[in-house]
């Protein structure tokens, strides 16, 4: 039985097209704007409501933001089901607990790699809380209402993407020599 070849990336400036366009139309058929954070604070109060439902129903935070199934928990799976299925469609789907990036830089330990992932995804969360939104929420959904803190957010969110891939993974192998 033979490998079969991964088909080649989309083009990221294609891909990006895609996404404005799926964003337009949400916004004009639903009325909605794309964003993901609130949904897994909602999910945090669903996992919490079947634990301890008075203590959810007690927090002001929850009373602002209702743990509930709708149209943005909807996007996430959704996000997380197309993925998967580009993945597949792709041939490029496979489960590594450690990519091989970061186990060249730090070794294939995968504790440190699912504790480094917890910890990112832990600061990203609290991040997007604190603004009270997400990449997407700000930064593509800000930019399409053409307001400025879209663009703000958006120049900050690739700003710290390049500087902390340039402190976690340094310069690239024969970046800058000729």
């Amino acid at each position: 039985m033979s490998a079969k070849t991964p088909s080649p990336p989309w083009n990221p400036y294609l891909a990006g097209a895609l996404a404005g366009l799926l964003l337009v139309l949400s916004v004009y058929v639903s009325g909605n704007y794309f964003g993901a954070s609130t949904t897994f604070v909602r999910a945090a109060g669903f996992v919490e409501g079947a634990v301890d439902p008075e203590r959810v129903t007690a927090l002001d935070y929850f009373v602002k933001i209702a743990p509930k199934l709708d149209w943005q928990f909807l996007f996430v799976i959704g996000i997380a089901l197309g993925s998967l299925m580009a993945a597949l469609a792709s041939r490029t789907f496979r489960v590594q607990a450690v990519p091989d990036r970061f186990a060249k830089r730090f070794g294939p330990r995968t504790a440190l790699r699912m504790g480094l992932a917890f910890l990112g995804g832990a600061v990203a969360i609290f991040g997007a809380r604190l603004a009270d939104g997400c990449p997407s929420g700000h930064g593509l959904s800000g930019s399409l209402q053409l307001a400025a803190s879209g663009f703000v957010s958006l120049a900050g969110f690739f700003i710290g993407g390049l500087v902390m891939a340039r402190l976690v993974y340094g310069r690239p192998s024969g970046a800058g020599r000729r």
